[in-house]
């Protein structure tokens, strides 16, 4: 018996963006490993590496993450 159920299709209004094939795509038509998701919109979805970018960069350049070696760890 396997552990997780493969879901077939998904829900409507379900956006996601697959990173191999560089597509929006309403509901998981493509594996987890390649999609971005889910998004409220399609054209959230359409910006999606855009959004994933930015925030990549916020987190780099957030002082109370950045774990370059210099200061004190954040404190929980």
């Amino acid at each position: 018996m396997a552990l997780f159920k493969r879901r077939e299709a998904g829900k409507p209004g379900e956006w996601y963006y697959c990173l191999k094939h560089g597509k929006v795509e309403e509901g998981p038509e493509c594996r987890a490993a390649d999609r971005l998701g889910p998004y409220g919109t399609r054209e959230e979805a359409a910006h999606a590496v855009e959004t994933a970018r930015e925030r990549n960069e916020e987190w780099e350049t957030d002082p109370k993450w950045n774990d370059s070696g210099k200061g004190d760890p954040p404190k929980a």
